[in-house]
């Protein structure tokens, strides 16, 4: 059967288990989709929001590379591991001391706002063209430099020892398990994650998500009804500002051409910046940037389909 075009977003809840990639895989084959990508992986081991795009939304995905990211973790004190999550093989163990909710506060404290992060060893980050995990896996040790990422929220949903459950809210780039373990070696006993569980990217939720299991038990649905479980295309812009445009100025922003704010007289909701960009019809056409000195640039534009 011919692979279809099929354009919008999948908000998928990952199970624990299988790759990000493997998932995306599954969602590509149960829509049939000629085109499809993610918008940064989750771990294996964790679960929750993996939001995929499809067709013309694979243009965005990049948005929520770059989109803040909330997670619910569960952190073993007492316990190391060499991925620093349950994949991983026990390296260390140490006792857990006595802490008072106010004590693990204070180590929390340490932890939010702009913090020094140095990424992992199993990870897809790569040097000399292999990701860093195939070092890892060969037991080489390389040395990377410290980055810095955004604790925007660290707070103890519960501690009953030896577990920290944590939520999380951060900038991208942020690795969640190197988290768990610098608040184990600051509290002195060490620590990995036990659970990690992605609850909001962007402006997207959890609460809007479907699970692979659905998707399995409608496999043989009507294309019709498959394609109710994608989002628009523009959900993944929803931090933007919109701009509605006559029939003629969107035809001129389809031909990707700029266009002066003042000489048109487009009314505008705010400053500078990026801008979703509309028909009359409520159709979305994709973003423009819209500069100091008024004029209105294309960015991406959304390919329109015959039906």
């Amino acid at each position: 059967m011919p692979r279809l075009d099929i354009d919008g977003v999948l908000l998928l809840d990952k199970p624990a288990g299988i790759s990000s990639n493997d998932a995306l895989i599954q969602a590509k084959r149960y829509f049939n989709a000629r085109k499809a990508g993610h918008t940064g992986t989750l771990d294996p081991f964790a679960t929750g929001l993996l939001p995929l795009c499809f067709g013309e939304a694979t243009k965005f995905s990049q948005d929520l590379l770059n989109a803040d990211k909330t997670y619910q973790t569960v952190v073993q004190l007492g316990v190391s591991t060499d991925t620093g999550d349950t994949e991983g093989t026990v390296i260390s163990e140490a006792r857990v001391p006595v802490l008072t909710d106010g004590a693990v506060e204070q180590v929390l404290e340490r932890f939010r706002g702009s913090i020094q992060q140095v990424p992992p060893m199993y990870s897809a980050l790569k040097r000399g063209g292999k990701p860093l995990y195939e070092y890892a896996r060969q037991g080489m040790e390389l040395e990377r430099e410290a980055r810095e990422v955004v604790i925007h929220k660290l707070e103890l949903v519960e501690w009953r020892p030896p577990y920290l459950t944590l939520s999380v809210t951060c900038s991208k780039g942020t690795y969640i398990r190197v988290l768990g373990e610098d608040i184990g070696k600051a509290i002195g006993c060490g620590a990995h994650l036990r659970m990690l569980r992605r609850t909001q990217v962007g402006a997207l939720t959890l609460a809007q998500s479907v699970g692979l299991p659905v998707l399995q038990e409608t496999s043989d649905a009507p294309q019709m009804d498959k394609n109710r479980h994608l989002k628009p295309i523009d959900w993944l812009l929803s931090d933007s500002p919109s701009l509605t445009l006559s029939d003629g100025l969107s035809g001129r922003y389809r031909h990707g051409q700029r266009l002066s704010i003042i000489k048109e007289n487009i009314p505008v909701p705010g400053g500078e910046g990026r801008y979703r960009i509309y028909d009359p019809s409520g159709t979305f056409l994709g973003t423009a940037q819209l500069r100091a000195d008024g004029i209105l640039a294309p960015e991406r534009l959304v390919a329109s389909r015959q039906s």
